[in-house]
């Protein structure tokens, strides 16, 4: 005998009866097998009759499974906005001559990065599997090329920090000829930064829509804009907190840019969706983290435009707008974990796109039609 983990979707059977102790069993029409039950002549249904509801499921279980990420998903969803909106930032500072931005962001987009993989391997469980994602290239595939993009951000953003940190440090690591290798390198691996960061922080939003989750799925066609203006929120929040407000000029001006993409892009995507795969995002914890993030962005975005040459409100200001890029990767990750539990989540939303490609004269359709 084998078992599943599907056997766990299977209702409890009962008891089992020896062949030919049961009498008088026979099949009556529309009521399934019949048997005769303790309780006299009277006849017990084996299958009991169907009941028919708009959004039933088999066995009353979700039409698709949830994926298995859990807070570490989510973690790293935020922290790699926060790395990409970084390294942009960083290779800004570079070309406009701002040595304490330009050394803040590497170092920030490095340890962001740095920590964020560290929860994706958790989730994955074994370091391998992560690297067995970089043995080939799948155009086509998200997550393949989210890989090479993490992989190539990562690196390119430790030789960066590995200039910054020997710069701190007076140079008096001993690192020999491999100095002037490291600093020669610094400049295109600031650059590198610079390409690869809005990736890193969008290629997420599509990954998730990718997937067959209906509220993620029915925000694919905006998901990635609302991910790059949170991590535009995050990586300026995070730099008006660590560098002084001389040269925080494109840190702001790279939060208000955010503040007012971050605003325009979520009720856009909103008004695009199914109305109905649209709801998990207004309801329970992801309707109160989202509601609180659009208020935080507000307050950040208000701080940095009348106090963001003082220190004080800058860095306030920049918590804010940390704070608020988090609430909505954490919203919008449990949005769609959530839209899965609710077979109606999945069923209206298709029977609306059938009825509306019938009524465009496209017949002998599938109800799982998903454009």
């Amino acid at each position: 005998m084998t078992a599943s983990e599907f056997d766990s979707y299977r209702p409890p059977e009962p008891p089992r009866r020896r062949r030919g102790s049961g009498k008088g069993r026979r099949r009556a029409a529309g009521s399934g097998w019949l048997r005769r039950g303790a309780e006299g002549a009277r006849e017990m249904p084996v299958v009991p009759d169907a009941e028919v509801e708009p959004y039933s499921s088999y066995y009353g279980r979700p039409v698709v499974k949830a994926p298995p990420w859990k807070k570490e998903v989510a973690t790293y969803l935020f922290l790699g906005g926060v790395a990409g909106g970084s390294g942009l930032l960083a290779f800004g500072a570079q070309l406009t001559d701002r040595p304490v931005l330009r050394r803040n962001a590497r170092l920030s987009a490095l340890t962001t990065v740095g920590v964020g993989s560290l929860a994706l391997v958790a989730d994955l469980g074994r370091p391998e599997r992560f690297l067995n994602m970089l043995r080939t290239i799948k155009p086509t595939s998200p997550m393949s090329l989210g890989s090479w993009v993490l992989a190539g951000f990562g690196t390119s953003s430790g030789i960066a920090a590995a200039g910054e940190v020997d710069r701190l440090l007076g140079e008096r690591l001993p690192l020999g000829p491999i100095r002037a290798v490291l600093h020669g390198a610094e400049p295109a691996a600031g650059a590198m930064m610079g390409l690869l960061g809005s990736p890193l922080a969008g290629y997420t939003a599509v990954l998730l829509s990718d997937t067959a989750m209906p509220t993620w799925n029915a925000a694919r066609g905006d998901l990635p804009f609302l991910f790059v203006s949170s991590a535009a929120l995050a990586a300026s929040g995070l730099a008006m907190i660590t560098t002084p407000v001389e040269e925080t000029g494109p840190a702001q001006a790279l939060a208000v840019l955010g503040v007012a993409g971050d605003l325009v892009a979520e009720p856009v995507m909103v008004s695009r969706m199914d109305p109905v795969a649209a709801e998990p995002l207004h309801r329970g914890t992801p309707g109160q983290l989202l509601t609180w993030s659009k208020r935080l962005a507000i307050a950040g975005g208000v701080g940095t435009l009348l106090g963001g040459r003082n220190r004080w409100v800058a860095a306030a200001s920049g918590a804010a707008l940390l704070t608020s890029s988090a609430l909505t990767r954490f919203g919008v990750f449990q949005a769609g974990i959530n839209s899965a539990k609710d077979p109606r989540y999945t069923i209206e939303p298709q029977r609306r796109r059938l009825e509306a490609r019938r009524a465009a004269g496209q017949t002998g359709d599938s109800i799982t039609t998903a454009v």
